[in-house]
């Protein structure tokens, strides 16, 4: 505790102010107004004299996320109040009885739902393991879905807040958040239509991971828009000139694309900034004129400004008649512009704009008014989806988290029964996750399909406007070859569930002939070789490898070979590792907000008057040394910012920050990271790979490797060109110092007569 001065009591009522006036407008009544003033006395009673980290009263952050929940996701008062204590039960000698009798049991129930957990919940006992802690927390977190949608959207909000005000964390911390945030709340985020969140917390993860790209294409942007902002508003002027005189009342907005998202398409497609031609899109926002529906004036809006413009028709995106999962409507066109590029424009009503701005809540808001077109369903039937997977209690936390995260990632497509009614899918979906779609009994009775009539297997996946029908036999029942192809969360559950002692039974029999094969290579079966083992073969768990040995899917003759291959890990730069465990940290519900560790931070600091030593930091700092090795996955190289993570055998396996197997370590096994630097004291190469693309000409290839090999004095491991009409495409896998000499090359490189670009790419294999 600490006593405030009068400027902390000035900076609370500020930020408090800010709040009454948007609660004032958000409450239906003075006793709904009434309850949040009565609401937040008592949260900054609750809290007083604590700080946050960053040194300002605690009760900051709970008027913070109070404002996010009011001001951009649109919530009512109980959400206001809620959010306003939803850190009180955790952090004071309050319980859910008093919320309960103070405030009623709907807030008290939201407060409950947000409360972190402090110890393990009840789960399959085969899976509990401090491994999967973290995992099952999420499952938690996930799981007041079944109560109320409204705890996940105030849990966003917290998470929205934690990450604005990243700044002030220790590293270690830094790592687990923003992991956490990318794994789950990001994707969490789109899939109930939230996109402004998602987009603020994609920007704050790139500016922390790779805060050099994230300047680099902010200014690349400004620099477009000071340059092309005036041909824009001239493209604009016709449009709008036109709606006006069709008697439309609208407002015409410039969207541009977020830093994360072009950071994305570059690394994704390996090119330039300066190949990202959508940098900008135009959104329309119109208030509906009586008479024709909110559809037919969208297409009426397009049919003017395609008299203006050439419509590029293959890209026109009608969101209006089979809206997204997460409530999402509009109609997407693209035409060409006087300036020669193609541009974007969404059109939409103010409810359409709404529901994509607010997503899930607006969605509710419009239903509850009776406002919402009666087809309305599909957040509703995704909501189902998740309570029909979370209703299982024995589904393994880290399956059910990858399996989660999957489908919120996963785009969805339509499909017909055989009556024409339409059904919402993910993509990639077959017919027997269609089938169990339908029905669990359907899906566990399933032998074959019919797809637009004609026959078909249960693995076939569906495509967009497929009219599916499932063939049923009474005795069938669920095959263990279904996981296979399986990909829907939902029908991998009822599967997993009908076979678990089969499945159990191979997993053991599985990892039984592996330690049988190792020891005839005299090798220990430890994480190590689970790990290569598992990168070898394209699997994803060390589960999912003891089940493909022993259904033979796997071969081990060769295992010796894949255990002695040339591993490129062994040629990289010491690293100087400091591990920050933080014992408060147990219950895997890392926020930002803990208080009282001065002791951990004088830790720290003592770390670092020490950089040539490696610490452990618990109890006492004690001065050891770890083995440790690059991942395959990402081949970081020095100058990368890396973070490591500490396996069953104590090795310490080296990440890119940015890479997504670090991100899912991070975000369900928090507690084995450990921070990573690159040493100082060494000259040995590690391996990177560049991609090149140019007009091909005689020459060029031995021009290119003069210039790696004996002006650069870099050793090539690999080089692979072909060349189609002209355009050659090539990849070089070279030996480098660090990521200065890597750019110093490709510098070199882009100079070159005929070299169109020039990008750093991930390996993918050795």
């Amino acid at each position: 505790m600490s006593t405030f001065t009068q400027e902390d009591y000035d900076l609370i009522n500020r930020e408090f102010e800010d709040l009454r006036l948007a609660s004032l407008r958000r409450c239906a009544s003075q006793e709904e107004y009434e309850e949040v003033l009565r609401a937040f006395d008592f949260a900054n009673e609750a809290h007083k004299g604590v700080r946050r980290r960053s040194g300002e009263p605690y009760i900051i952050h709970p008027i913070a996320v109070a404002k996010i929940v009011v001001q951009e996701i649109g919530l009512g008062y109980k959400s206001i109040v809620a959010a306003l204590l939803h850190d009180v039960v955790e952090d004071t000698d309050y319980t859910v009885e008093d919320m309960k009798r103070l405030f009623g049991e709907k807030v008290a129930s939201l407060v409950d739902g947000l409360t972190k957990i402090k110890a393990a919940i009840d789960a399959d006992p085969m899976s509990r393991t401090t491994n999967t802690l973290q995992a099952e927390n999420f499952k938690r977190i996930l799981l007041t879905l079944n109560d109320d949608v409204r705890v996940v959207l105030i849990k966003l909000a917290d998470r929205l807040h934690n990450v604005r005000t990243i700044g002030s964390m220790p590293e270690y911390k830094k790592d687990k958040i923003l992991s956490e945030t990318m794994y789950i709340f990001i994707p969490l985020a789109q899939r109930l239509g939230l996109y402004s969140m998602k987009s603020e917390m994609e920007n704050i993860w790139l500016q922390e991971r790779e805060p050099e790209a994230f300047q680099s294409i902010k200014n690349k942007v400004n620099q477009v828009i000071a340059e092309r902002c005036d041909a824009i508003d001239r493209f604009i002027e016709p449009i709008s000139s036109s709606l006006k005189r069709s008697g439309y009342s609208f407002e015409i907005f410039k969207r541009i694309k977020t830093p994360y998202s072009i950071w994305r398409k570059m690394s994704r497609k390996g090119i330039p900034f300066e190949e990202i031609f959508d940098i900008f899109a135009i959104r329309i926002i119109f208030r509906p004129k009586p008479g024709d529906t909110e559809r037919q004036q969208c297409w009426n809006i397009y049919t003017q400004i395609s008299d203006l413009y050439t419509s590029k028709t293959d890209r026109i995106r009608d969101w209006t008649k089979d809206r997204k999962s997460n409530g999402y409507e509009a109609l997407h066109c693209t035409v060409m512009s006087p300036m020669g590029t193609w541009i974007e424009i969404q059109i939409r009503s103010e409810r359409m704009n709404e529901i994509a701005e607010r997503g899930v809540a607006a969605h509710w808001k419009y239903k509850q008014e009776g406002n919402a077109p009666a087809d309305d369903q599909a957040i509703d039937r995704w909501l189902q989806m998740v309570r029909d997977v979370l209703n299982n209690p024995d589904v393994n936390a880290l399956e059910f988290l990858d399996n989660f995260h999957d489908s919120f990632l996963s785009p969805d497509i339509f499909v017909f029964t055989p009556k024409g009614e339409s059904k919402v899918i993910p993509t990639n979906s077959t017919a027997l996750d269609f089938a169990y779609y339908i029905h669990s009994q359907i899906g566990n009775r399933a032998i074959a399909a019919k797809i637009n009539h004609k026959l078909a297997p249960l693995s076939q996946r569906l495509r967009n406007g497929d009219q599916v029908e499932i063939i049923t036999a009474e005795s069938q029942k669920p095959q263990r070859e279904w996981l296979d192809f399986l990909h829907t969360p939902k029908a991998k559950a009822i599967v997993y569930e009908e076979l678990r002692s089969e499945i159990e039974d191979i997993i053991q029999k599985g990892q039984q002939i592996l330690q049988e094969a190792l020891n005839k290579c005299d090798v220990k079966l430890n994480r190590r070789v689970l790990n290569k083992l598992m990168i070898e073969f394209s699997v994803k768990t060390k589960e999912e490898l003891y089940n493909k040995i022993a259904t033979r899917i796997i071969d081990l003759s060769n295992l010796e070979r894949i255990l002695r291959k040339n591993n490129q890990s062994k040629n990289v730069m010491y690293w100087t590792l400091q591990l920050f465990k933080n014992e408060k940290e147990d219950s895997g519900d890392y926020d930002e907000d803990d208080v009282d560790e001065h002791e951990h931070e004088k830790r720290v600091c003592e770390a670092r008057k020490n950089p040539g030593k490696e610490r452990l930091l618990t109890d006492d700092p004690v001065t050891m040394t770890r083995s440790y090795q690059v991942a395959e996955c990402c081949y970081p190289i020095p100058g990368d910012n890396v973070v490591g993570f500490i396996g069953d055998d104590g090795q310490v396996i080296i990440h890119k920050k940015t890479c997504p197997q670090a991100i899912n370590l991070a975000a369900t096994k928090g507690d084995r990271i450990v921070n990573a630097r690159w040493s100082k004291h060494t000259a040995i190469s590690s391996l990177a790979r560049i991609r090149m693309i140019g007009v091909d000409r005689l020459g060029i290839l031995n021009e290119l490797t003069k210039h790696i090999t004996h002006d650069l004095n870099i050793n090539m491991r690999k080089v692979f060109f072909e060349t189609h009409d002209g355009i050659f495409k090539g990849i070089i896998d070279c030996y480098v110092l660090n990521t200065e000499v890597l750019e110093t090359m490709m510098d070199r490189i882009r100079k070159v007569k005929g070299i169109e670009s020039v990008t750093r790419i991930e390996i993918t294999e050795n």
